[in-house]
């Protein structure tokens, strides 16, 4: 190694006792001098001075960033294996033209430790103050001799901050035992203290450190006593209020169908499927159509499930069945005292109870033309308000609308709004109905009739042939929910394991069976006026177009009969 010191053996000594690396590399990039310190700061104790050279010092990108012989002098900070270096780089020209590159490192890493312990303590401080500042009406920090430290009581005392400082807090304080708790170190919470004239409620809890306590912070939770019992009966009536959303959430939301619940091999089926999984992942507004009983809320299900609102409620809501002169309310709930009858703290309504999931509006087709005006605003402007009221509630509810009218044919007849029409028929899906699915009705007549079986916990049954041959030659006016109803009657009157044309309603039979056959098959009177009058319900919604009021007249019943009957045979509401 070459000598540019003299007195070496004394300057080594003196150099390896310092907390700086120094390395000094000599024009040629020949290591002149190194400190023992140097090795360690770098991370290179397997090397000493003569084993050093400047191709191993460079070895990778930071080391050669660092030590970069580009004789500009530099001073910074980097990290370096893990820890926080400082270098300095100094091009010291001898003469004859000769320069040598001093390099001095130091690390770092225990200041930057404790600059950031510091900081976090700080943050830590500021963030407690601002905590008491929101959670309590003002508060008061004393240390160990009952001196105030902190003070935030002005808005509540009117007492400012430069004046209570250093003070005993029992001079600034009026009935205050937070010195006293300095001394006894034992917190008192919830303890009613008479300032100015008012009882306020306080806590006062001491802060000890090491076992010893070191202070005291006293904070007042209310302002006045009375404060209490007025948000205890605000939270009694929060907790019921909540309560009475939750039954009424878990009474409406019944989404338990997913696109593995659609069964088909029809192409158009899989087509209209593959169009609902990407209508799931927007949260477009999608208007499913289809005759009654094609399955238009199972898809609407399967959408929400597929979403990502997948795990928000379901609320579906059936159009026709509600009044009209109630249809604006449930959809969007009243406050207490709007209309003769009113709940007492009001009612929300399904676009509120749907928030962060999808609301379901079937029967959309017949809405009335009031209504739909309103609804047309609530999509547009996305919030509500409740009837009665004047607070604006954000809409966060994917909405998905069915129908078994023709809404064109509709907005033709100025019986549905044409700007409606084309806010909700953004994504639609036009379900196709049974009688045209054929070669479906084997496949989905075994798959109900496995989940029949199950459900009504009897043994597993199966369609014989001639059965599945008048079932797919069957017209099937309710679609899919008539092929489900007509399974539960044979499981139940058939015997065996087997499903007979015999265990068919008789309307069937007469395109399947011979005439021979059909005279054999003697059946309760009773179950032939129930599926004549079954008969005359479906007929007579089909010539109304699903308007019920009419449907009831041509009947000449009750709408409200009408309603239950339709419940009563699984008519689709």
């Amino acid at each position: 190694m070459s000598l540019i010191i003299h007195n070496e053996e004394l300057l080594n000594l003196i150099f390896d006792s310092l907390d700086e690396g120094i390395l000094i590399i000599d024009d040629s990039r020949e290591i002149s001098f190194v400190n023992s310190k140097f090795f360690n700061i770098v991370n290179m104790e397997n090397y000493d001075a003569e084993s050093l050279n400047y191709s191993v010092l460079t070895e990778n990108n930071k080391m050669r960033e660092i030590f970069a012989l580009d004789e500009k002098e530099r001073s910074e900070e980097t990290i370096l294996n893990e820890r926080h270096i400082h270098y300095k780089y100094i091009p010291y020209r001898k003469e004859k033209g000769r320069i040598f590159h001093i390099f001095l490192l130091r690390d770092i890493t225990d200041i930057k430790d404790s600059q950031s312990q510091l900081m976090e303590q700080k943050l830590s401080l500021d963030m407690i103050e601002d905590i008491l500042s929101y959670a309590y009406e003002g508060f008061a920090l004393v240390d160990s001799n009952g001196r105030i430290v902190k003070w935030n009581y002005e808005d509540l005392l009117g007492i400012k901050e430069e004046d209570a400082i250093g003070k005993p807090v029992q001079d600034v304080i009026e009935n205050t035992r937070l010195h006293l708790v300095v001394k006894t170190g034992k917190k008192e919470i919830r303890d009613i203290q008479r300032i100015q004239g008012h009882d306020m409620v306080a806590n006062r809890v001491p802060i000890i450190r090491d076992g010893k306590i070191i202070g005291a912070v006293g904070a007042v939770l209310f302002k006045d006593a009375s404060d209490v019992r007025e948000m205890a009966k605000e939270l009694i009536e929060l907790e019921n209020k909540l309560n009475e959303y939750k039954g009424e959430i878990e009474r409406l939301q019944d989404s338990k169908y997913t696109f593995d619940s659609i069964i088909t091999r029809d192409p158009k089926m899989e087509y209209l499927k593959k169009l609902a999984r990407v209508a799931a992942q927007s949260n477009s507004t999608v208007l499913i159509l289809g005759e009654s009983g094609t399955g238009k809320e199972l898809f609407a299900q399967a959408i929400h499930k597929a979403s990502y609102r997948k795990f928000g409620p379901f609320i579906p809501i059936n159009c026709a069945a509600i009044p009209r002169e109630l249809l604006e309310s449930e959809l969007f709930g009243y406050e207490e005292g709007s209309f003769t009858g009113a709940k007492k703290g009001g009612k929300p309504g399904k676009f509120e109870l749907a928030s962060g999931g999808t609301i379901f509006l079937d029967e959309i087709g017949i809405m009335p033309m009031e209504m739909q005006a309103k609804l047309l605003r609530v999509l547009e402007a996305r919030e509500f308000e409740r009837v009665g009221g004047n607070k604006k509630i954000a809409l966060d509810a994917r909405i998905i609308a069915a129908t078994n009218e023709n809404l064109e044919e509709a907005v033709e007849k100025g019986r549905f709004r044409e700007d409606l029409y084309y806010r909700l028929n953004v994504i639609s899906i036009d379900i196709p109905p049974l009688r045209d699915r054929k070669e479906d009705i084997p496949l989905l007549a075994q798959h109900l009739l496995d989940n029949l079986c199950d459900e009504l916990d009897t043994e597993r049954k199966v369609l014989k042939q001639r059965t599945i041959e008048i079932l797919k030659e069957y017209k099937w006016p309710g679609n899919i929910r008539e092929l489900r109803n007509t399974l539960e009657r044979a499981i139940t009157i058939s015997t065996g394991t087997e499903i007979l044309p015999e265990h068919l309603p008789e309307r069937m039979l007469k395109n399947g069976m011979s005439h021979d056959v059909q005279q054999e098959i003697i059946r309760p009177l009773k179950n032939v006026l129930e599926e004549a009058e079954k008969e005359a319900i479906i007929a007579a919604i089909k010539e109304t177009n699903g308007n019920k009021s009419l449907a009831a007249e041509k009947l000449k019943i009750h709408r409200t009969a009408l309603y239950k009957k339709m419940r009563k045979y699984g008519i689709e509401l």
